[in-house]
């Protein structure tokens, strides 16, 4: 394993500051306390790398507001210069860690995706079940309430494992405990927030150490994971159930994290599997049905409010293309028709 012992002048030096800071912005300049931050940015980037260099950086508090993606989460927004600072981070040790993930690992990492993670559901089922003339079966799990059980403790102790900088380990506390979510105890805090860039990665390097317990010590073949979403296919029902009890022990001894009660399930592949928001058959893939009306919802509440002068007709067409572009991944020509022909009065 390579140890890494000099990362902390790497992310606080003014470069790595200012290179964090045209990664942050690029979608961003229109927001008011982004606008604020740029209008000093030369005196707020060398007072941070300052605070930094001299050790008395503190996290700021964060702002929580809910969001639908589908379904309700609470998401924490850091403030702009904190931001800037979760990309210097990033960018620094996403490198060490990218390259010991799985290939079959696809949240949050270039080049992978949901798309990409439900194309490799797909090779594995039509590979084991002979494009359907076989038995197949998939264990479909989801850890309960992931973010906000993240233990940082334990977190921190697997960075640590590849990183012998004790400046960047204390950087890396600092942010770590900057928040801490309702499923943390008194010695033990917990969670992630959801909306800092380095949950991302910090949520991967947490599942990592149960994607190499799968693969290399279970020597499971046919598994995939997006975030704390997982599948594995088999051959027979018995070998899942045999490793969903292994999979229990694992995540509830090394990581401190639960499976959903309500969402582990064995299921037969000619039924269809509903994985990242597709429904998976042998011949052909649909988008689930709560995708469906939610996008129809959607684009019917956009039409309303473009009618009533609230926003522009490109909205609109914003919201129409990116459905479109989420039915172009599913045999749903249909449905991207019926969306299309019900904006035409538009003009």
């Amino acid at each position: 394993m390579k140890i890494y012992k000099s990362l902390f002048d790497q992310i606080i030096s003014p470069e790595s500051l200012f290179s964090a800071w045209d990664a942050f912005k690029s979608d961003k300049r229109k927001k008011k306390d982004v606008r604020a931050f740029e209008w000093r940015l030369e005196q707020n980037i060398f007072q941070l790398h300052r605070e930094l260099k001299n050790k008395t950086y503190k996290h700021s508090t964060y702002e929580g507001f809910y969001i639908r993606d589908p379904k309700q989460r609470h998401v924490h927004k850091a403030s702009v210069r904190d931001r800037v600072l979760h990309h210097a981070i990033f960018s620094v040790i996403n490198p060490i860690f990218e390259k010991t993930f799985i290939a079959t690992s696809f949240s949050c990492r270039i080049g992978f995706g949901n798309h990409e993670g439900v194309k490799a559901l797909e090779r594995m089922v039509r590979k084991i079940s002979a494009n359907g003339t076989r038995p197949c079966f998939i264990l479909k799990c989801d850890i309960q309430k992931f973010f906000d059980s993240v233990n940082h403790g334990i977190l921190l102790s697997i960075i640590r494992k590849r990183i012998k900088d004790e400046d960047a380990m204390r950087l890396f506390k600092e942010v770590v405990e900057s928040f801490s979510s309702p499923n943390s105890i008194l010695f033990e805090q917990r969670g992630l927030p959801i909306g800092n860039l380095t949950s991302q990665l910090f949520a991967n390097i947490y599942m990592n150490e149960f994607d190499q317990f799968v693969k290399h010590d279970l020597k499971v073949k046919n598994y995939a994971r997006y975030t704390d979403d997982f599948v594995v296919v088999a051959e027979d029902q018995n070998s899942l159930e045999t490793l969903l009890a292994r999979f229990r022990e694992f995540l509830e001894r090394k990581l401190a994290l639960k499976l959903h009660p309500k969402k582990v399930g064995i299921h037969k592949f000619h039924n269809g599997i509903d994985f990242l928001g597709y429904v998976v058959f042998s011949k052909h893939r649909l988008v689930r049905s709560k995708t469906k009306r939610r996008m129809i919802a959607k684009l019917k509440h956009r039409l309303e409010e473009y009618k009533l002068g609230k926003i522009e007709k490109l909205a609109v067409d914003q919201s129409l293309q990116s459905y479109l572009g989420v039915l172009s991944h599913a045999n749903a020509k249909n449905l991207a028709d019926e969306l299309k022909n019900g904006i035409w009065f538009l003009g």
